[in-house]
């Protein structure tokens, strides 16, 4: 199963998925990241807070996104290579979130396909930003991203170079 190849792919074209975000999904986030701030996980913690209650990790509504690019728009086979993210409001537990992606340019020559994404609860925007896929061309051979050099990436932990 491979989703569109490259040469199916056409500026304009759009996916989306929604979901609603439980508190499974909440939990289950922040058992897997280790991101047990309690403005998700604590409710009395929330209450006391601008949002006046628990809200989503702002990732896992971003997570949103990267299910629409793996599985509709460009799909199975696409390789995600890089993403931007503006957040721009919250979103609480019960929100129905609806994450959309579009795709805006086409470069042909590196089979890289752009988009700009976003998620919306009840037709609000609350989080945007742009991202740069790897599209397999068909018939032809698998696309391999490029190596990068190390210069201006972190350090490891530990590491004193």
């Amino acid at each position: 199963m491979h989703g569109y190849y490259f040469e199916e792919l056409r500026e304009g074209m759009e996916a989306s998925l929604s979901k609603t975000i439980t508190e499974s999904d909440v939990g289950q986030f922040a058992g897997i990241t280790g991101d047990f701030n309690p403005v998700h996980v604590n409710k009395e913690f929330a209450r006391q807070t601008r949002f006046q209650d628990r809200i989503a990790h702002g990732m896992l509504t971003a997570g949103m996104i990267s299910a629409v690019l793996g599985t509709r728009l460009p799909g199975p086979g696409a390789i995600y290579l890089s993403q931007n993210l503006r957040f721009r409001a919250p979103v609480y537990l019960g929100d129905t979130v609806t994450a959309t992606v579009r795709v805006t340019d086409l470069d042909a020559g590196r089979s890289r396909v752009s988009v700009h994404t976003g998620c919306f609860v009840g037709g609000r925007c609350v989080l945007e930003g742009d991202a740069v896929l790897l599209v397999d061309r068909r018939g032809g051979e698998p696309n391999l991203v490029e190596p990068t050099s190390r210069a201006g990436t972190m350090p490891r932990q530990g590491n004193t170079e």
